[in-house]
C-alpha cells in the first residue's frame, strides 16, 4: 500500500446520491481536482500525493476549499492558478501557502 506524504481532499460538492451540484461545484472544482492530477503527473509525485474528491465541508463562501493532511491546512477559493504554487511552496517546498490558508 502507498504511504502518501501528502493526502489533499478536495470538496466537489459531491452527494451521497452521486450527483455533483453546489457552491465548490459551481465554482469550478471539478477541474481543480483534474489540475492536482495533472500537476502530479507533471511532477512525478504519484507516490507522494494522492487526491481524493469530497463532499460539502459546511464552509461554501471558501470554497473551493482544499485540505491538506498530515498538517491539517485548509486552503480556501482555490484556483487553477493557485495549484502550482500549492505544489511549488507546499508540497514540493514544505511550507504551507500563507496567503490561501483559512
Amino acid at each position: 500500500m502507498i504511504q502518501p506524504k501528502y493526502h489533499v481532499f478536495i470538496c466537489t460538492s459531491c452527494r451521497v446520491n452521486g450527483q455533483q451540484k453546489g457552491f465548490c461545484h459551481s465554482k469550478g472544482a471539478v477541474d481543480l481536482v483534474q489540475r492536482f492530477m495533472e500537476e502530479i503527473d507533471d511532477r512525478g509525485l504519484s507516490d507522494d500525493v494522492m487526491i481524493t474528491n469530497t463532499g460539502c465541508f459546511g464552509i461554501c463562501e471558501k470554497g473551493p476549499v482544499v485540505v491538506v493532511y498530515p498538517e491539517a491546512v485548509w486552503y480556501g477559493n482555490v484556483t487553477d492558478d493557485d495549484v502550482e504554487r500549492i505544489f511549488d511552496e507546499h508540497f514540493e517546498g514544505g511550507t504551507p501557502v500563507k496567503d490561501l490558508q483559512i
